[in-house]
């Protein structure tokens, strides 16, 4: 984003989701395409009614190891990985969903201004340190009065299910679960919900350990779901991964 600001993050007008495409966007990417609708005129802080879960998904990232934006890349009919999950994340009723760009950020938003999809975005200007940076930037916006915990979720895993967003909140709201995530005998899948209380944790987490330390350190077993769910588990990294997965369709 050449033109991108580099103060907080924040987020331009308020949602129109009646209006279709995106809800809302970073002031610094109103430039990106001609596609994205911004009203300049309505700059405001964004708060939630009630008890909220947003969703962030983290989209920063270089995608080197797969040598092209991972974002962007075609998958079923029509979608893209970032568009399957915002539709994802849309039906399951996940009403706020947050994407932080970087690398390659024009293109990302460009992918999703070509559908009906609601969604906001944030630019994380550091993305280059690591994804514990773009989490971060996703917090500082979604990190709002009436917001309980967040949905987190990386754009290099598009095929989880419905089924499993709502089990992972279904779940925390059962248990309040300081970290809820899908499991599969020894593996952890995503989405994986944080409750708020761990937020500051977060924003004073080691950037060389990320976020993992902080999940790892609160997770319970009452916030471990199982699930019958590959695409849960389904890390696409690689051009042999993602060739696999086209060939599986």
């Amino acid at each position: 984003m050449a033109a991108a600001s580099r103060a907080d993050p924040e987020l331009v007008g308020p949602p129109r989701r009646a209006r279709g495409g995106i809800a809302e966007i970073h002031l610094g990417a109103a430039a990106l395409t001609p596609d994205v609708q911004v009203d300049f005129a309505h700059r405001q802080r964004f708060y939630y009614d009630g008890h909220v879960i947003p969703a962030i998904v983290l989209a920063a990232g270089k995608s080197s190891r797969m040598g092209r934006p991972k974002g962007t890349l075609p998958i079923g009919e029509g979608d893209t990985f970032v568009t399957r999950i915002v539709r994802t994340l849309a039906a399951a009723a996940i009403e706020d969903v947050v994407i932080v760009v970087g690398h390659d950020a024009d293109a990302i938003v460009d992918a999703l201004s070509r559908t009906d999809l609601s969604a906001r975005f944030v630019e994380n200007p550091d993305y280059e340190q690591g994804q514990l940076s773009s989490l971060l930037a996703g917090l500082r916006v979604v990190d709002r009065p009436g917001v309980v915990a967040t949905l987190v979720t990386l754009v290099d895993v598009p095929l989880v299910s419905v089924s499993t967003v709502r089990a992972v909140v279904e779940r925390y709201l059962a248990t309040h679960a300081p970290i809820v995530r899908p499991v599969r005998g020894d593996h952890h899948g995503h989405p994986v919900l944080i409750d708020r209380s761990l937020f500051d944790l977060l924003r004073h987490a080691d950037p060389q350990r990320g976020a993992k330390a902080v999940v790892r350190a609160h997770a319970t077993p009452a916030g471990d779901i199982q699930v019958d769910d590959d695409g849960a588990f389904a890390d696409i990294d690689t051009p042999v991964e993602y060739e696999r997965l086209r060939q599986s369709e």
